[in-house]
């Protein structure tokens, strides 16, 4: 099976993830995109994808321009995936390009996101949300990261599409070896650390771990790692630099993971931008990852995070921002292994990607193809 994947931002983490998959899957991936950055990562260079222009960070009204312009000149792309037998659209405004293109080959939305316009009731939304409306229909499969989105969003909205849950595990490559089972052990001695990994956009997290860090007077530290916004925290590697406690990585890939979380007690895993929205619905990346190097995640009880971690029994769970500091200020070493081995007795299985999963979402792709 041939699969055209039209993207929001090529040299995306999750991007490269979701190739491979289907890749393992052994479907054949040809690349199209947007790209936020001016270089791009080898791994997707040596997949000579289309480029169709440069978009940026948190400006959906310049993304719209652009997915509308390349939706009318769309003579490259369409040559580009003339050869496919299907096109994964990952968000709204990719699938607003793919269905000019795709003609009458199966059409896949990707949506592990819901915009706030989505969700919200200004003139600017309604007309984004009429948009997504006319789209929906075209759509023959929807895959999304979460049972939230479908419980709480999509089952409001006009798609008749079956949805498919592939949630955000870490991806086991075949080439790679698997993650060593994660350690019960940490140092007794010293501070509880907690990691703040991923994309870096809540000012509210950044505000809270800093005042954390100072009310603990040493007893807490904070390490974070990723890619800040640059429309939310453009100046986080500034502003953490001279504060004792908090130490910035910087951007990461997979095989710095078990590095980095080995370094820490707990994953913060509570996202306070778009409070009460899209944040409430999101299962991400983070939470797989944690779990995997045995880590321990943060959540709020009332957010799918906190329902995912109760379920499974793990995890600190809390009420609010004043229950996660009080909790977190008289964390004791001995709690914290008690958490600690709780995560390291989870099923693989709920937190990795392997090479089946990879081929069952293919498997799911081609039954889309006429037979």
């Amino acid at each position: 099976m041939r699969v055209g994947y039209l993207v929001h931002d090529l040299n995306d983490a999750a991007v490269l993830r979701r190739a491979r998959m289907l890749e393992i899957g052994e479907a054949h991936v040809t690349l199209a995109g947007f790209s936020r950055e001016t270089s791009m990562r080898p791994e997707i260079t040596a997949r000579a994808p289309l480029v169709l222009g440069q978009s940026h960070d948190a400006a959906f009204l310049q993304r719209a321009k652009l997915a509308l312009s390349q939706a009318v000149f769309n003579a490259d792309l369409a040559r580009h995936f003339e050869n496919c037998d299907v096109i994964i659209a990952r968000n709204l405004e990719q699938l607003a390009i793919a269905s000019r293109v795709v003609g009458e080959r199966p059409l896949v939305y990707e949506c592990l996101d819901i915009h706030r316009l989505l969700l919200d009731s200004s003139v600017a939304a309604r007309a984004v949300q009429a948009i997504e409306g006319a789209l929906l229909p075209k759509c023959d499969l929807l895959i999304t990261s979460s049972p939230a989105f479908e419980r709480n969003y999509f089952k409001n909205r006009p798609l008749s599409a079956p949805v498919e849950l592939i949630e955000n595990k870490l991806l086991i490559d075949p080439e790679d070896s698997p993650p060593a089972p994660p350690s019960e052990a940490r140092d007794s001695d010293g501070p509880v650390t907690i990691g703040w990994f991923g994309m870096l956009r809540c000012k509210r997290t950044l505000s809270f771990l800093e005042d954390l860090v100072d009310a603990s007077n040493g007893a807490i530290e904070v390490l974070i790692a990723g890619k800040p916004s640059t429309a939310e925290l453009p100046d986080l590697p500034q502003r953490v630099s001279q504060r004792a406690g908090i130490t910035f990585h910087g951007p990461y890939t997979y095989a710095d993971l078990p590095e980095l979380y080995g370094r820490c007690d707990f994953a913060w895993s509570i996202d306070w931008f778009e409070d009460g929205l899209n944040s409430f619905w999101l299962l991400p990346n983070r939470l797989y990852e944690a779990i995997t190097y045995g880590c321990v995640p943060i959540a709020l009880d009332e957010v799918e995070v906190g329902r995912w971690l109760d379920d499974h029994k793990v995890g600190l769970c809390v009420d609010d921002a004043e229950d996660a500091k009080a909790q977190l200020l008289s964390m004791s070493r001995e709690r914290a292994s008690v958490l600690r081995a709780e995560v390291t007795r989870i099923d693989p299985s709920l937190t990795t990607a392997t090479r089946a999963d990879c081929k069952a979402l293919v498997a799911r792709i081609e039954k889309l193809l006429p037979r």
